[in-house]
């Protein structure tokens, strides 16, 4: 095959792309689970964006950040309520903070993490990992912990999350 067909037939027609952030675009992150048909995104317009790639539209805007918005990721967090499973996405910026928030709802946010501010000058990237805790051998304890990088590149793991 030749790769001027493929560059013109492949490529360029996902160049442009379905979905269309307002301003520029910092951050993507595709959906798991019940929520694969979704992506989220974060721009420097402050705002966090959650889209529905089978109907190529927009379902929410999470507005609260101050700054640019670097990094989204899906929180393996659920809030359970009277009338059904909610998930949590969260978002990192400039403005030095991790927000999470409520997709179901275009509320608040539902909690935030400062970060150093002396120090780390903005959150560029974050990821939740689940670490096998030694410390109980029968039941299995895994702690959750938030791990992100900064502007200046300081690289810091939040401990404060356990599920058993």
């Amino acid at each position: 095959m030749d790769i001027q067909f493929v560059l013109d037939h492949v490529i360029k027609p996902f160049e442009y792309g379905i979905l269309k952030q307002p301003n520029n675009l910092m951050s993507v992150k595709y959906g798991s689970n019940e929520l694969v048909n979704t992506i989220l995104s974060g721009s420097d317009d402050k705002s966090v964006r959650l889209w529905d790639i089978r109907s190529d539209k927009q379902i929410q805007v999470f507005n609260g950040h101050t700054n640019t918005v670097w990094c989204v990721e899906y929180s393996p967090f659920v809030i359970n309520n009277s009338i059904s499973n909610s998930n949590v996405i969260c978002s990192g910026s400039l403005d030095n903070t991790i927000r999470f928030w409520d997709i179901r709802s275009n509320k608040d946010e539902l909690y935030v993490i400062e970060g150093y501010h002396e120090e780390d000058n903005g959150i560029l990237c974050l990821k939740f990992i689940s670490l096998k805790n030694g410390e109980n051998i029968k039941n299995v304890t895994y702690d959750l912990n938030l791990c992100y990088g900064s502007y200046n590149g300081h690289i810091r793991i939040w401990e404060q999350f356990t599920f058993r």
